[in-house]
């Protein structure tokens, strides 16, 4: 065994992640009196919460008539049937009571002119259960996320949740099928840290940068979910990756959904707004995966814009100059740097890019990770929130605005939930040495890895290969070509080379250690969406184009084991948690 320095702690609860979801949790625990830690690798207000733009959706009725029902309707629709609606109505029911938390906590929501929070219409969301468009999601212009994140933060701090900033998490320490905490390597100092607690709750978010053309920052490496198949336990709904419709052509910065719930729409290189085909009722509202292939059709058939017809345009140039600079002045900026457009004369070259994971860690609506055996039985000790987790609310899709609320929603149930689990001062049960020295040994071993392939070469190399072989259009032959292809960076962690061995803010070794995390759900995404034979909704099969109810009503759980990966099913709930509102049966989903 490798010999490092190790630092113990003890707490009751340990938030791995600082992004809103674990902000949140972070705020709850603390209100409740329990000793709290989080740690992030980042500083807080740099988690890429920061870069969510639109909104956060929730049923005030601010703007007109609006109920949660509508909302539920609206999110088991947009999740093509695969959500759980038992988790569902617990989001679009509590959705409004955290908004008005927020806006408590401080949250500086835009307002109406008579004073109550701003909402704007967003993709997919309706009222009288799809007939009429309405005005639901919240925003603070188009900064809503880094107004929530710089608000939760600084009520973290007012309740006294300690911080271990700039650490970077290694792997979970488990216990007889228990999570006991985990270990953690500290980039300022090069020390290795051991949390131990009563409940680890993970919120790290998505791994948007295992593609090659992503919204998403890189640091989105999802490194909970890799610590979560290394200590043998399933992802779920791994294939369901989400295109954002509109990043910006060559960069892939995101241009809010925002854009067109103001009134901004996408045109081909003949002029027209194709989004009236597709979508002929909600147009360019249209649920984002709709819009994201409306546009690859676009662009396949010739009807691109640009010297390469590879892209469309998105105009706001008709807009009033000074709804943009009251709404939308973080797109203008964007377009202005990225771009060099002035959103105010010209349109925005836009192109679908990799925005959200849908899939993730498998939990109930209490935010408690279900076993390995895909039953409903929970992990003592483990909960997970926000991107990294897989409630399933999302499903197949997840509509716009719904990821900011189910940070809110469910990092606030996790709190609760630990509450009632634990009381302060419990003591905590010894770790076998053989955990601690499992996770350093594989530490030790990358971090003198004296091989021939750096880091960069082999993480470019997956980033081809799923952009290439598990993107917006999918088939049986690009699929199986994926899946032979994903291997083989897999198999270059044998020969990497890490140049630099020190332990103080080395980032060549962070890198390796992130892309030893991403590689495991670049596999596990690759062969879960190889096994799932029908289209439904972000999983677009060209070659199996209608859903299939009978076989795949059911969530895909895939195991990374080495090189192998194994899939099984679970169900998908079908029934509610009260008598307030009913089961929405399977139709056909059309905007």
């Amino acid at each position: 065994m490798s010999s490092y320095k190790i630092i113990d702690h003890e707490y009751d609860v340990v938030v791995l992640g600082a992004g809103g979801s674990g902000l949140r949790a972070a705020v709850g625990l603390s209100e409740a009196g329990l000793k709290t830690a989080c740690i992030s690798k980042v500083f807080p207000t740099r988690s890429h919460t920061s870069a969510a733009q639109g909104g956060i959706s929730a049923a005030l009725g601010n703007m007109g008539e609006d109920d949660w029902r509508w909302h539920m309707y609206d999110t088991v629709k947009g999740s093509d049937w695969l959500g759980d609606q038992d988790s569902i109505e617990y989001l679009c029911k509590e959705a409004p009571r955290a908004v008005l938390e927020l806006e408590k906590y401080g949250v500086p929501f835009s307002r109406t002119e008579d004073g109550k929070i701003y909402q704007r219409p967003f993709g997919g969301m309706t009222k009288n259960y799809g007939n009429e468009p309405v005005q639901r999601t919240c925003a603070a212009a188009d900064r809503t996320g880094h107004a929530i994140l710089h608000t939760l933060y600084g009520q973290a701090l007012k309740h006294n949740t300690e911080f271990f900033i700039e650490y970077f998490a290694l792997d979970l320490l488990m216990k007889d099928g228990a999570c006991k905490g985990l270990i953690a390597w500290n980039l300022n100092d090069g020390t290795m840290h051991r949390f131990r607690s009563h409940i680890t709750i993970i919120a790290t978010g998505g791994y948007g940068k295992v593609y090659y053309s992503a919204t998403s920052a890189h640091t989105c490496t999802g490194d909970g979910n890799a610590m979560v198949l290394r200590a043998g336990l399933p992802l779920q709904d791994m294939e369901f990756v989400q295109f954002h419709p509109t990043g910006i052509y060559g960069h892939g910065t995101l241009i809010s959904e925002g854009v067109r719930g103001e009134g901004g729409y996408l045109l081909n290189s003949k002029g027209e707004r194709f989004m009236e085909r597709y979508a002929p009722k909600a147009k360019d509202l249209a649920s984002r995966d709709v819009v994201s292939r409306s546009i690859a059709i676009e662009i396949n058939e010739g009807r691109g814009v640009g010297t390469e017809k590879d892209h469309v345009h998105l105009h706001l140039d008709h807009l009033d100059p000074k709804v943009i600079e009251k709404r939308l002045p973080g797109i203008s900026e964007s377009s202005r740097l990225f771009a060099n457009v002035d959103v105010t004369k010209e349109p925005i070259p836009v192109v679908p890019t990799v925005h959200y994971n849908m899939g993730g860690i498998p939990t109930n609506y209490k935010a408690e990770v279900l076993t390995l055996n895909g039953s409903e039985k929970v992990v003592p000790g483990l909960m997970a929130i926000g991107e990294a987790a897989c409630v399933s609310v999302h499903g197949a899709n997840r509509l716009g605005s719904n990821s900011l609320i189910d940070l809110v929603v469910f990092g606030r149930a996790a709190a609760k939930r630990a509450s009632e689990l634990i009381k302060t001062g419990m003591k905590h049960e010894e770790i076998d040495k053989s955990e601690t020295d499992k996770c350093l040994d594989r530490f030790d071993k990358l971090r003198n890895s004296d091989g021939t392939s750096p880091t960069s070469e082999l993480r470019l190399s997956m980033q081809k290969t799923m952009q290439s072989k598990c993107a917006v259009f999918r088939t049986e032959k690009t699929l199986k070509e994926g899946v032979e292809e994903i291997r083989k960076p897999f198999e270059g962690i044998e020969s990497l080379s890490v140049k630099d061995k020190s332990l103080i803010f080395n980032t060549d070794l962070v890198e390796t250690l992130e892309f030893d995390n991403l590689i495991r759900q670049a596999i596990t995404t690759m062969d879960s969406a190889y096994h799932r034979k029908e289209s439904r909704g972000a999983h677009a099969r060209e070659d199996f184009p209608s859903r299939d109810d009978d076989k795949f009503m059911q969530h895909t759980l895939s195991w990374c084991e080495g090189i192998k990966t194994k899939i099984d099913y679970r169900p998908v709930h079908r029934s509610t948690l009260t008598n307030d509102v009913q089961y929405f049966p399977p139709q056909e989903r059309i905007y």
